[in-house]
């Protein structure tokens, strides 16, 4: 049994810039700016990147703490209005429908979920894209930890929680589409899949040592074959 734990932002979809959008609202709103423009989301957990950002504005951690659930509430309800904008709809990337139909059609995978995202956000954000949210049966998410290596373990634990699967780190696998992704899951022993639909190369992702990398999800028999450390 392989539980394949999937990124959303860069790898199942794109939000065309929803979140960025969403979340430099309401920091502008508690406070006041928005942190450096040249600073990427990508592989990082929400309540890292309201850190992150507000650090580099000045505010110090106390400050950034006592805002932090007001302004990811806040979030929350300008992402939601920004995934309704009919003149950038969220969109899949290629290969994603058919590599999720072969994993949920096989009784040796479990699909689950691994991002920095909120969970109320990613459920938005792939509702919007088109996938029912329950098709992911485990998942771990920027609202359980701060820190993304802190989510594989937790996404095991659930596993064994909600399943009754007790896997061992070798059989968790992270697709994702950042140097990130690919580093999270080593504390466990899990393997990762890079997949070049996010900023990153697959000579870029590569350089990080995934089991395997692809230029995106569309060859689904490669993939769920890399999934199952098949050769």
């Amino acid at each position: 049994m392989q539980l394949a734990l999937f990124d959303i932002d860069g790898t199942l979809l794109t939000a065309s810039g929803a979140g960025r959008r969403a979340i430099h609202t309401a920091l502008r709103e508690y406070f006041g700016g928005t942190g450096p423009g040249d600073y990427w989301f990508d592989g990082k957990t929400d309540r890292q990147i309201v850190r992150d950002l507000m650090r580099a504005e000045g505010h110090g951690d106390e400050t950034i703490d006592a805002r932090m659930d007001a302004v990811l509430g806040r979030y929350l309800e300008c992402l939601e209005q920004e995934l309704r904008d009919p003149l950038r709809p969220p969109a899949l990337h290629p290969g994603v429908p058919e590599l999720l139909a072969a994993l949920e059609d096989r009784d040796d995978v479990v699909v689950g979920l691994l991002t920095g995202n909120l969970e109320a956000g990613a459920h938005a954000k792939l509702a919007a894209a088109g996938l029912d949210p329950q098709r992911f049966r485990v998942g771990a998410f920027g609202s359980d930890h701060e820190s993304r290596p802190a989510l594989p373990a937790l996404a095991q634990q659930r596993a064994r929680e909600r399943l009754g699967l007790d896997l061992p780190g070798s059989a968790v696998v992270v697709i994702g589409d950042t140097p990130a992704d690919i580093a999270c899951g080593r504390s466990i022993g899990a393997r990762a899949i890079g997949v070049a639909t996010g900023r990153y190369s697959t000579a870029e992702l590569r350089a990080h040592d995934p089991a395997a990398v692809f230029d995106d999800l569309a060859a689904t028999d490669a993939v769920v074959a890399a999934i199952l450390d098949q050769p």
